[in-house]
């Protein structure tokens, strides 16, 4: 195996991977790194998972640590683009302690936030920006930052990017950065515009390509669970869920994920959601939730839509659940890749109503995946769960306090002077009973669905166990 040593990273920054336990390089970075750390512009090809992150925070940070030249505010040195918030984030986390060893700053630029604090951490002087095209080009426009001092340029999951609609923004933060800088470019595919970019931007770039087969991962097994009715799903999904290793089911809508997040919750799993409607504080401690060990007050089970399925890297995800089966095959393979990361096994579950079989096929088909549809069983689901997490039992809702029936409020309301014609005053909803509950009815269904647990579900195929 070969060390980062051996590959000319410098020590103070070897030290720093090897006090997180990664002293041999993967595939990529062994192709990657000789390149990249001599200045060389880098197309590499990989899926995720395969250690880019590393391949390219270590020649971005090398090479700014032994450039002359010192940032000014406002003019940052370093650039890292990302398709998403969450791949942002935890591409900032990789780079933060091999920048400060080197005494370099990273910050990160994306929107759902207010700026005012990336505005601060731009008068104050960063060396790296990792951040996502709208909200940078935001900040040019304002001048708050200046990409005329960027030595290094690395774009990230740029088929992502593409997929997003990113590339008219990814052109013009290029077009404003130095000509002569150094730009690393990491895409699964070079489809949808992303060749063009690379032959634009890159200056005789050299191309690594990491096949399959050197990808650091451990077992992934795939199984096609088919059900026979909604009921049985519901029960099927429930009980993948309640294992006691982490996993992550996926959705296809954002309601989805927030109302299957609510109901497992409820029946004694907690489970915590991750889509494009929450507010980054919410992201951001939903994720960390989740991340966590139970014992410290961690959640084994995320629901979320595509928006994790690259954003997210979180290590022993036991198994990932298509609760509806995506829409194309490199969505399949990107959910997929939450799991039998960095050497673990991991399990790959699809559930399939019946008349989504044929689809299903023609997913699996274009992902190069062989896996046959089976009718599931009970001991098909002991097998995939073999021991279950205690429930946990939710925390009672409290009751709205009951306001004043408007009928018995006094004529002239709590306002001085004030009346109100009586054919304006808000009418109690059909179903509240007059007594301003609107929570009542919630309350009650949550009530239900934990009662619930045990039921056996429609149909005559599975019903649980």
């Amino acid at each position: 195996m070969t060390s980062f040593l051996d590959l000319g990273v410098p020590a103070d920054l070897a030290a720093v991977l090897a006090a997180d336990g990664k002293t041999e390089a993967f595939a990529i970075q062994r192709d990657t790194l000789p390149d990249s750390l001599a200045g060389r512009d880098l197309l590499g090809r990989g899926r995720t998972g395969s250690g880019k992150t590393i391949a390219f925070a270590l020649p971005l940070v090398a090479r700014l640590a032994s450039s002359a030249r010192k940032s000014r505010p406002g003019h940052p040195r370093g650039l890292v683009l990302a398709p998403t918030r969450e791949l942002a984030t935890q591409i900032a986390a990789t780079i933060a302690p091999l920048a400060a060893a080197a005494g370099l700053k990273v910050t990160t630029v994306f929107g759902g936030v207010s700026q005012r604090p990336q505005e601060q951490a731009m008068r104050n002087g960063v060396d790296i920006v990792v951040a996502c095209p709208g909200r940078l080009e935001d900040l040019m426009k304002q001048r708050v930052v200046q990409l005329d001092g960027i030595e290094v340029t690395v774009l990230d999951e740029a088929d992502h990017m593409a997929d997003l609609g990113f590339l008219p923004g990814v052109t013009r933060i290029l077009t404003a950065t130095p000509a002569g800088g150094q730009r690393l470019l990491f895409s699964a595919t070079l489809d949808r515009g992303i060749d063009t970019l690379a032959r634009r931007f890159l200056d005789s770039p050299v191309s690594h390509q990491v096949d399959e087969a050197s990808v650091p991962v451990g077992e992934m097994t795939h199984r096609v669970l088919v059900v026979d009715s909604t009921d049985n799903k519901t029960t099927l999904v429930r009980d993948l869920a309640s294992g006691t290793g982490r996993r992550i089911l996926f959705t296809r809508t954002k309601h989805q994920a927030k109302k299957l997040a609510k109901q497992l919750t409820a029946s004694g799993i907690p489970a915590v959601d991750l889509h494009g409607n929450l507010s980054q504080n919410a992201r951001e401690r939903n994720l960390g939730a989740f991340s966590s060990d139970p014992e410290d007050g961690g959640v084994r089970v995320l629901v979320a839509t595509d928006v994790a399925a690259r954003g997210v890297h979180v290590d022993n995800v036991d198994l990932v659940v298509h609760v509806d089966p995506p829409m194309e095959h490199k969505a399949y393979l990107h959910r997929s890749g939450r799991t039998a990361r960095a050497g673990a096994a991991g399990t790959v579950v699809t559930v399939v109503l019946p008349e989504q079989r044929r689809d299903v096929k023609d997913l699996l088909r274009k992902a190069a995946i062989t896996a046959p549809l089976e009718e599931v069983t009970a001991s098909a689901v002991t097998e995939l769960v073999p021991e279950r997490a205690p429930h946990v039992r939710p925390a009672p809702v409290q009751a709205q306090p009951q306001r004043q029936p408007a009928k018995q409020r006094p004529a002239g309301g709590e306002r001085s002077g004030a009346t109100t014609p009586p054919a304006r005053r808000r009418r109690p909803r059909s179903g509240q009973g007059g007594q301003g509950q609107p929570g009542a009815s919630r309350q009650g269904g949550g009530q239900a669905r934990q009662g619930g647990q045990s039921r056996q579900g429609g149909g005559r195929g599975y019903q649980g166990r």
